[in-house]
């Protein structure tokens, strides 16, 4: 898998630590908070279904790039690094998704 979702963590990892939100969309995104994060995380959602549902592949495209790139912006104010979210994937390989969401804690 390519290496440019930990780089893109990194950059933003740099842009929340410089903190420059008047030169940085990602620290100007940080300075709002994690409700607006967050927000911004579901409208991005949104449009992903949006561009799926037109059957527009150039625009799902896009949109499931700011989906990422939002969901990374979330997980650097929460603290929590790409890699806690891939090693989850990595356990979750192999189960059917009917076994892994049984096998959930209630």
């Amino acid at each position: 898998m390519s290496k440019v979702l930990d780089r893109l963590e990194s950059v933003i990892a740099a842009r929340a630590k410089e903190g420059k939100a008047d030169s940085s969309y990602v620290a100007k995104q940080l300075a709002k908070g994690r409700l607006k994060i967050a927000q911004k995380l579901g409208e991005e959602a949104v449009e992903t279904v949006i561009a799926a549902l037109a059957e527009d592949d150039a625009a799902l495209v896009g949109e499931a790039a700011d989906l990422l790139f939002h969901l990374l912006i979330l997980l650097n104010q929460r603290g929590v690094p790409l890699s806690d979210v891939l090693a989850e994937l990595e356990r979750r390989e192999g189960l059917s998704g009917i076994e892994e969401k049984a096998g959930r804690a209630t």
